[in-house]
């Protein structure tokens, strides 16, 4: 009996290309998305590239990938925003590669996206979702082998200098 390659098998043979999330921890206050987003766009080179916002009534968390993690992170120290960080694919959406053929590919595999949300800038002028899986290392590996494209944080556009 052949038994299917585990995560840490494939993780020796492949490692797929992440971009970084930061989930930052606001008030639930008007303005506040707004005084975060200004954050970032008061520098050069880091762009934000993808957001989401959860809200509860008390506070919000609101997702980020920007093109340069680095400053990002010290960014957000800077202005003493509480955050996490989190690794997450970057899927690149082709007319032959969509949105529900990469479902599909990872529902083969049984693998759950704890969450998905779309990409603002377009590296190739290709639609792109961030993807948060169960196991980025096999769900890497299985999107590539169904010809999707993987993009990592040197992918993003950056600002012309």
């Amino acid at each position: 009996m052949t038994q299917a390659p585990t995560a840490s098998f494939t993780a020796q043979n492949y490692s797929p290309p992440t971009v970084t999330q930061f989930s930052v921890f606001l008030d639930n206050r008007v303005g506040k998305l707004l005084e975060l987003l200004e954050t970032f766009e008061q520098d050069p080179v880091c762009q934000v590239c993808a957001f989401t916002v959860q809200e509860s009534s008390d506070y919000a968390v609101v997702r980020i990938i920007t093109n340069h993690s680095a400053t990002a992170r010290q960014i957000l120290r800077q202005h003493r925003l509480p955050f996490s960080e989190k690794q997450l694919l970057m899927v690149e959406l082709q007319n032959t590669a969509g949105l529900t053929r990469m479902c599909l590919t990872l529902l083969s595999a049984e693998l759950n996206i704890h969450f998905a949300y779309p990409v603002m800038l377009k590296p190739n002028g290709m639609p792109s979702v961030a993807l948060s899986v169960d196991d980025l290392t096999l769900a890497g590996q299985l999107l590539r082998r169904k010809d999707f494209r993987l993009l990592g944080e040197c992918d993003l556009p950056r600002p012309a200098n």
